[in-house]
């Protein structure tokens, strides 16, 4: 490649990482003088590129919002970037992309690169392993996850049609509602949990706040008007309540010695509700957890891994299966052997 033409390359992605650039800084990043930066700046003109002219004591050049995307310039870090992070999307259910659009994406990044960085690239990809298995995610539509967004962002009414776990029309998390067609709802915000997308606000056909998969969501059109979001909790933390809130077949409370942020650090908000109870009276604090599961027998290991006094209040099916697992403790501690069925 010719110097000018490798010039008015790096020229390019210079322009590309944002910002206004001074002529004098391009001059001086590309070794050349100010005059030869505008004849290059025509020649990127002259390939449709979109740059723009700042005037004034802080002016320079920069990329327009072009109608089209300009050739997209990587450094090999930047190359690289972008394959692990739409490797690492596809494993964690980040990508907000159905089908194969992660799997095309990284083929045009790979197609358009040097053979020397491809060859580097492919070398840490065919090297990389994971410690944990791919995420069964469920991406949303883009044409659901845009307006969505959108509504999010201009604080504006969205109109979603949405299909329960069961197959019908429901209210989302928490709702215990049934029924099929369109509704209304003021979304707070975004939120990406263990490879889902989640919509959050008021639904205002039933009056209440719900949460919303986007990958039940079959339709959202944006609506004229504006709303504003409430004060109180973040939807991160209102969407990790309304999981651990879901109503399942076992409500479970059990009392716990310890502080709400020691309890809070060995428990997911998603799995349980931690708050604060009473005092035994010599100084030691007590929280109530309240975990809602469809099985019960996976419980007994979680509390004693907690390392600390607790009182199950509730089933009293759930005391039976902790007894039953001290027993086999201790037998292991002793170095008993457990009976033969």
């Amino acid at each position: 490649m010719s110097r000018p033409v490798s010039r008015v390359l790096t020229l390019l992605e210079l322009l590309q990482s944002g910002g206004v650039r001074t002529v004098a800084e391009l001059a001086d990043r590309l070794g050349v003088g100010e005059r030869t930066v505008r004849r290059y700046v025509d020649h990127l003109v002259d390939l449709d590129v979109p740059v723009e002219s700042v005037r004034g004591r802080y002016g320079g050049y920069r990329l327009a919002p072009g109608h089209r995307m300009p050739p997209l310039m990587l450094t090999d870090d930047e190359a690289l970037a972008v394959l692990l992070g739409l490797v690492a999307g596809r494993r964690t259910g980040i990508t907000a992309a159905a089908g194969t659009a992660g799997e095309t994406a990284a083929a045009k990044v790979r197609r358009v690169l040097p053979e020397r960085l491809r060859d580097r690239l492919d070398a840490v990809l065919d090297s990389l392993t994971f410690t944990t298995a791919p995420t069964g995610s469920a991406a949303p539509d883009a044409a659901v996850l845009l307006p969505v967004a959108d509504a999010v962002r201009h604080h504006r009414p969205l109109a979603i049609r949405y299909t329960g776990g069961s197959g019908a029309g429901s209210g989302g998390s928490g709702s215990g509602r049934s029924g099929s067609g369109e509704r209304t709802v003021y979304p707070y915000g975004l939120v990406a949990h263990a490879g889902r997308w989640y919509v959050t606000g008021r639904d205002l056909s039933v009056g209440a706040d719900r949460t919303f998969r986007l990958d039940r969501i079959h339709g959202a059109r944006v609506l004229p008007g504006t709303f504003e979001p409430p004060p109180g909790p973040g939807p991160a933390e209102r969407v990790l309540t309304a999981l651990a809130t879901a109503p399942y077949r076992h409500e479970v409370t059990v009392r716990v010695r310890g502080t709400a942020e020691e309890i809070r650090a060995r428990l997911p908000r998603s799995l349980a509700v931690v708050a604060a109870a009473d005092d035994d009276g010599d100084g030691g604090g007590w929280c109530r957890v309240e975990i809602r599961a469809e099985r019960l027998d996976w419980l007994p290991g979680l509390l004693a891994s907690l390392d600390r006094p607790f009182v199950v209040e509730r089933p009293d099916e759930l005391r039976g299966l902790v007894a039953d697992l001290a027993g086999r403790l201790m037998d292991a501690a002793r170095g008993t052997a457990p009976p033969r069925d």
